[in-house]
């Protein structure tokens, strides 16, 4: 009995290694980590969750029969959420660049540029022309790091009167509004749709630094990261992926990962067994018996 139970129980946790979702009542959650201010990848509007990134998940789980769970997180715990367990992934416009051996990455999905938005009335036309200017950034993102001492953009941070670090890219946004900051380096993405409900903003011609986003996994979570992955592809091959795409992009398809048709499970055949001259002999000899 001991030993039926222990087996039962080995098996469980395999299962629950293999997928690397959490388990509740015998069904798989699939959690997803998001930030809750960046609009179109992951947002709050009248209460829901909504964005590409968390359409994208919700249907990767759906056709995994995973009860998927989408976590609102900050975003400088999100390593914390990570590897705790709280969380099985980070989907929300995920830098892959500066990070690439940190976490267990799915292929690049979309492609992403660092810009400035900026008040239309303040003049500034270029990146030569935020000189002497306030310039606000979201904590702990790749832009952060590319203007600070030793990033990739440090001369342009040190043209900076200040770099400004905030929570989200709402409250930069509204300090920018405020006129608190001169300019909001960020996501072309997110800056587009405040360029877009905001006509006093305006993005500024040249791009700070080029990116790409991915979905980053517990390192040695290779199985979860797979399976994902997989069902995203599948998602782009039958134009799914696409429309999400199209809801969130002005129609347009910003993809940049290949779609891959699902394999069909080989089917098991059963080896049959050459007929020999004995065999029938055999059978001719019970045929005649029963009298055929």
């Amino acid at each position: 009995m001991w030993k039926k139970m222990l087996s039962i129980a080995v098996c469980a946790f395999l299962v629950c290694v293999f997928t690397g979702c959490s388990e509740d009542k015998g069904g798989k959650k699939f959690t997803v980590g998001f930030d809750s201010s960046f609009p179109p990848y992951g947002y709050v509007e009248k209460g829901e969750f909504k964005g590409f990134d968390l359409d994208l998940a919700r249907e990767v789980a759906k056709r995994n029969s995973w009860e998927i769970v989408l976590r609102p997180i900050n975003w400088d715990a999100k390593d914390m959420e990570l590897n705790s367990g709280s969380i099985d992934c980070i989907w929300n416009g995920f830098t892959i660049n500066g990070r690439e051996n940190s976490y267990e990455w799915s292929e690049p999905y979309v492609d992403n540029s660092q810009v400035v938005l900026v008040k239309k009335s303040s003049g500034i036309k270029n990146l030569a022309g935020l000189k002497g200017k306030v310039v606000a950034v979201q904590t702990d993102t790749p832009v952060q790091k590319a203007l600070s001492a030793k990033g990739s953009k440090e001369a342009l941070g040190k043209t900076f009167k200040k770099l400004i670090v905030t929570p989200n890219y709402n409250n930069a946004v509204m300090e920018l509004e405020a006129g608190s900051v001169d300019a909001v380096a960020m996501d072309i993405g997110v800056a587009q749709m405040k360029a877009k409900e905001n006509k006093a903003f305006v993005i500024l011609p040249e791009t700070v630094i080029t990116e790409k986003y991915g979905i980053g996994f517990k390192k040695g979570n290779t199985a979860l990261r797979d399976a994902v992955q997989n069902t995203l592809k599948e998602m782009v091959a039958d134009g799914t992926a696409a429309k999400i795409s199209a809801k969130y992009f002005d129609g347009r398809n910003v993809l940049i990962i290949k779609g891959a048709v699902k394999k069909a499970p080989a089917v098991a055949v059963k080896a049959v067994a050459p007929v020999t001259n004995a065999m029938k002999k055999a059978q001719q000899a019970a045929e005649k018996a029963a009298g055929k």
